[in-house]
């Protein structure tokens, strides 16, 4: 089976739905068979093409030929390796007539789309997806027409997935017909008698195969599909329904019942606890070795509630309780992958896959034997207590099931142990030269069996013998592990999904893998377990990839937003946002969105942005991308920040909109901020925090962005912070009184080494009482404040490194960094507090001089005038009050270092100069050594040398000219220089000033909310009425999650109606019309196609002249065609 999908192909990511069973192939779906007309084209049809007409036609191997379609019968097809040979001729020359897989499934398409015209109406599937399911499918089935058990296997499954259409002889040969004639007029003489015969025997048994697999098993599917639904208490799958996950669907319903603004919240809540939103893996979904319990299971802990067992799983515990077998920890495994198995009965492969894992997992019980009966006894016993209309047809469908089970579980039995065993010893046996000859040989054989593949292996050496590294681990840990083990297949073979590796390149590195293993040992048992683990590893990987594989991660991986926006075209309405959300495939899954993002392709990125933040709306519900976008990617804001940022704009413009129409001048706009602004549990959402620390002013001036911001800060922070820096307003009113105010009030110094005058009884008092506030309260809370943090940051390693120094990382806040250098400046007041020294040396009580305080009391000041420094620079704080004194200050922070470099300059100059005149021969006394010269050099620059000394200097003409050349370096060239650089630094920093006063105010938001208390909260997101929908017009009810803002009608002039609305049918499942201005491709994209168009031409028409002059070529045609309806446009 392995090596019969190697040419299954890249064309995998043209794919549009999630399972591979539908991706594989629906030759059929799609056509209504309730048209009479169209029962009539087929009687019509029958008579005039039958097998005796047939030119060229021989019978083949068996009992089927290209002359009968066998519906009573399905066995293997046997043909002869020259029918073989020849079909795969004419289908590979097929191929490469068309240059791409694209180009043949259209040319299909059209084929059998032609072939009656009164069945046109009845293809319900998108064009696109349609034809690649025809490609697939067909190259499937040609590739194993030399392999008769797989090929069944093949048309098996495919009838599997056809049991829900009436296929019938008339229009089995309506397809085989229309696919005959294509290939007749594309191959010409290429296409001998012996081709034709092998495609009609090959088309005919298929189709026998899809009636007689429908008649015999049609009924017994449907019956365990119904039963199953009904022991877990949930609805049958509709096969519409599959193209998405349950997820998914749970998803887009939520959005119309949003949209709408008239559902109920029961609902919702319904759909929440029935299937979740992008859970690991929802009922009915888990994949081979899934870890957690089958789809009964989700209900278990209501069933306990009640006492009474509602769903299978907890039936199922319950009668083996009963029946004596609760101690069978080995019915837990099966139990587990059961709900994958039975739903998944309809295709082979898959049910394959899991019996295959769980026979590993079985593997791994050793505690007593395993007796397969006993759950048998205990499944159909659970069964009957749950299916209401239980009978003979019920018990033969679930016993046929089982015993199906049984025998694959049965014939893997004992095997994997040995397996292991054997697989482990022969790989610690390789030394690391046999390792690397492994790894050489691997890719030499892989290059020989497939050549296309070193297009995909672009990596370095070391990373391509990695892979190897990891492919023979994976060999093993399948044994080991097979829980674990699928899961991280499933991740894995995600990121192959977006990376577009096309499952064909499987088959043959598998293949080789298994030979160059095969020179290495010539242990059977060896040979055997690496080949059946690295087979099963290559099925997981390549279903994987077949389910994840979307035209939309197509167009992600092209980084075409035309392309994209052409994929999302063909999903219905109701589902569109999923399709770019979230590609589920077992427990684990992918965000297309996400992923367009982390590899690059940001057209693609802010396509699919702009898609789902556009709002449509029918005559019944609005639809709008918001709710699911936030609830995929919480954290958008964050991502885009980090990786896309250019997007941010792209994402809040799609947060506002905005009415075309004004009213009394002034327009509605309503702000999209629920998900800005509240996160899953009501509180503020982390989004302020991301965008101020990204830092960038344009941004934060985004009105969105400015009204959350504006609204936080006004109605629930202001106050907050407001309450907060009261206390530090407090704490500097009373150190401003103690240290400016107080010790002047009868300050009558002559002389202070002299004689002083104390201060009366009341002021020393009171100055001794605002000194200990400020020590106790000011400087204790704040040494306790940075104690704490400083402790926490070295407890967890949070330190910054400057230079060989290390500080905790909390001080890079400046305000942070000033409040411990006011604490500490404050402790050392307290050291040389002057009060403390005249204790018991002056007569009066806290008085401040004596002698001990004296010596001291200058020190004192200074530290007095640091903090008064610093209470100061820290009140600058409270500028975030306005946001034009906050800009300016801001302002005026930013134009510092420019002034740091004149400081700079102005020294090296000053002391320059100063040491020249000190080597210079003069009397000056003003210029005589280097620390006086320096001094009256800075006096000079700032306009405080007087007259005087000037007339002092102009005695000595030698230091004239030194003194005459500083100052046109400093005052004349230094200083008209920093005026400039001001200048420059204002302008450029003018432009964001609005901006960086936001930044700074939304950091305080940010931070000040977190101590606002629940209450006031919960009544500030009541007010805003963010779960009532809004209204867009008069009348017109909208979409819930926004606020209304009146803006002035000249502020932002709105000349379209950004909301798109359309008539027709309103069915969530049917497709958006197509846009016109979007249907349009750019001038560019035009003319890009028009070239690709014209070459290709030229191509095809160099390979029909070698060809000897053959007929038309039907796909030249359809290009053509193409290529005349573009120039019409």
């Amino acid at each position: 089976r392995l090596q019969s999908q190697q040419c299954t192909g890249g064309s995998a990511l043209d794919l549009q739905t999630m399972s591979v069973e539908e991706d594989e192939d629906d030759l059929y779906e799609g056509v209504d068979l309730g048209e009479q007309q169209a029962e009539d084209d087929e009687v019509e049809y029958a008579d005039e093409f039958t097998g005796d007409d047939m030119p060229g036609v021989a019978g083949s191997a068996g009992e089927y030929n290209a002359f009968d379609i066998h519906e009573e019968v399905f066995e293997e097809l046997r043909l002869d390796t020259a029918s073989v040979e020849a079909m795969q001729v004419v289908w590979s020359d097929f191929q490469m007539a068309a240059e791409t897989r694209e180009a043949v499934g259209e040319a299909i398409y059209s084929a059998i789309f032609d072939a009656a015209p009164s069945l046109q109406a009845m293809f319900k599937t998108p064009r696109a997806v349609m034809a690649m399911r025809f490609m697939n499918g067909i190259n499937q089935l040609v590739a194993n027409a030399g392999d008769p058990p797989t090929l069944k296997v093949i048309v098996e499954t495919l009838g599997f997935q056809h049991l829900d259409l009436d296929v019938t002889a008339p229009r089995i040969q309506i397809f085989r017909d229309s696919i005959i004639d294509l290939l007749q007029t594309e191959m010409a003489q290429r296409f001998t008698d012996l081709a034709r015969n092998a495609w009609c025997t090959l088309l005919n048994y298929v189709g026998g195969a899809f009636v007689y697999v429908r008649v015999q098993y049609a009924e017994r599917m449907r019956v365990l599909s119904r039963s199953w639904a009904q022991a877990n208490r949930k609805a049958p799958v509709d096969r519409d329904e599959e193209e998405a996950s349950p997820d998914g669907d749970a998803l887009a319903g939520r959005e119309a019942a949003r949209s709408n603004g008239r559902s109920s919240m029961a609902n919702s809540a319904a759909s929440r606890s029935r299937k979740g939103w992008f859970n690991a893996a929802g009922p009915g979904r888990s994949s081979a070795g899934d870890s957690g319990r089958s789809a009964g299971e989700a209900h278990g802990a209501e069933s306990m509630n009640t006492g009474v067992p509602k769903t299978f799983y907890d039936m199922f515990l319950f009668n083996a309780a009963v029946m004596g077998f609760g101690n069978r920890v080995w019915m837990q495994e099966i139990l587990t992958s059961f709900d994958a198995i039975v739903t998944n009965i309809s295709n082979s492969y898959r049910f394959q896959e899991e019996c295959d894992v769980l026979s590993l997992r079985l593997a791994k019980y050793h505690q007593g034997s395993i007796n397969l009966i006993e759950y048998k006894s205990v499944m159909l016993a659970s069964l009957r207590s749950l299916v209401k209309d239980w009978g003979s047809l019920h018990e033969i469908s679930w016993s046929w099931l089982w015993e199906n089970v049984e025998n694959m579980i049965k014939r893997l039995q004992g095997k994997p142990a040995m397996q292991q065993t054997a697989l482990a010893n022969f790989l610690s046996s390789l030394d690391d030269n046999a390792y690397m000859a492994l790894r050489r040989e691997v890719y030499a054989t892989f290059f020989k069996l497939a050549p296309s593949g070193e297009d995909y292996f672009k990596q370095s050496t070391t990373r391509l013998h990695f892979i190897v590294d990891r492919m023979v681990a994976m060999s093993l840990d399948m044994y080991k592990d097979p829980k674990r083990q699928v899961e991280d297949l499933s991740a894995l073979g995600l990121r192959h999904v977006g990376y577009g590796i096309p499952v064909d390149m499987f088959g043959p590195f598998v293949s080789s893998a298994v030979q160059v293993i095969g020179t290495l040992t010539d242990d059977t048992l060896v040979n055997e377990a690496f080949s059946w683990s690295l087979g099963l590893v290559s099925r997981i990987l390549m279903r994987v990839i077949n389910e994840g594989s979307t035209i939309v991660m197509k167009a992600i991986n092209m980084n075409s937003s035309v392309q994209l926006q052409k994929a999302v075209a063909c999903a219905p309405r109701g589902k569109r946002a999923i399709w770019v959300l979230n590609v589920q495939v077992g427990t684990q899954s992918i965000s297309p969105l996400m992923w367009a993002i982390e590899t690059g392709s940001i057209d693609a990125a802010r396509a699919i942005i702009v898609d789902l933040l556009t709002i449509r709306a029918d005559r019944d519900r609005y639809y709008y991308g918001m709710d699911m976008l936030f609830q995929r990617h919480p954290d958008i804001v964050k991502r885009l920040c980090v990786d896309a940022p250019g997007l941010l704009p792209v994402l809040f413009d799609g947060l506002v909109w905005r009415s075309r129409a004004t009213e009394q001048g002034q327009r509605r706009a309503i702000f999209f901020i629920k998900h800005l602004l509240l996160d899953a549990e009501g509180n503020l959402a982390p989004n302020i925090g991301w965008i101020t620390d990204f830092g960038d002013p344009k941004i934060v001036c985004h009105p969105a962005v400015a009204l959350i911001t504006d609204l936080v800060w006004n109605r629930v922070a202001f106050r907050t912070f407001l309450r907060g820096k009261a206390w530090f307003l407090v704490t500097l009113l009373v150190f401003v009184i103690s240290q400016a105010i107080l010790n002047h009030v009868l300050d009558e110094t002559v002389g202070h080494e002299e004689t002083e005058v104390d201060n009366p009884k009341e002021v020393r008092y009171s100055m001794f009482a605002c000194r200990c506030f400020t020590y106790i309260f000011s400087m204790g809370s704040a040494m306790w404040h940075h104690l704490r943090y400083v402790a926490h940051d070295i407890r967890s390693r949070s330190l910054v490194h400057l230079g060989w120094l290390r500080f905790p990382q909390y001080l890079m806040k400046w305000q942070e960094t000033a409040g411990l250098l006011l604490a500490l400046t404050l402790a050392c007041m307290l050291g040389l507090e002057p009060i403390l020294r005249c204790i018991g040396s002056s007569g009066l009580l806290f008085s401040e001089h004596c002698e001990a305080a004296d010596r001291v009391y200058f020190s004192y000041s200074v530290f007095s005038t640091a903090a008064m420094l610093l209470y100061f620079g820290m009140l600058t704080e409270m500028s975030v009050f306005s946001t034009r004194v906050s800009a300016f200050v801001l302002v005026c922070g930013r134009v510092l270092s420019e002034v740091a470099l004149f400081l700079f300059a102005l020294v090296f100059f000053a002391v320059a100069f100063a040491c020249t005149v000190s080597a210079l021969e003069q009397d000056g006394s003003k210029f005589k050594g280097i620390p006086i010269a320096t001094l009256n050099m800075f006096k000079i620059t700032i306009g405080m040398f007087t007259h005087s000394n000037y007339d002092v200097v102009l005695e000595h003409p030698a230091l004239s000219v030194a003194i005459f050349m500083y100052v046109i370096a400093t005052v004349i060239f230094l200083m008209n220089l920093l005026i400039a650089q001001l200048n420059c630094a204002y302008q450029a920093s003018y432009l964001d000033m609005l901006g960086f006063a936001r930044l700074n105010r939304g950091k305080i938001v940010h931070t000040t909310t977190r101590s606002v208390s629940s209450t006031r909260w919960l009544a500030f997101v009541d007010n805003l009425r963010l779960e009532d929908p809004v209204e867009f017009g008069e009348g017109d009810v909208g979409i819930a999650g926004g606020v209304l803002v009146w803006e002035p009608a000249s502020e932002n002039p709105t000349t379209e109606d950004t909301i798109r609305r359309y008539a027709g049918s309103t069915s969530p499942e049917a497709q958006w019309p197509a846009d016109d201005h979007l249907a349009a491709d750019s001038i560019t994209d035009r003319f890009d196609r028009m070239e690709k168009l014209v070459q290709k031409t030229m191509k095809r028409m160099k390979k029909m002249g070698r060809t000897s002059g053959q007929g038309g070529s039907a796909i030249i045609g359809s290009s053509e065609g193409e290529a005349s309806s573009f120039t019409d446009d």
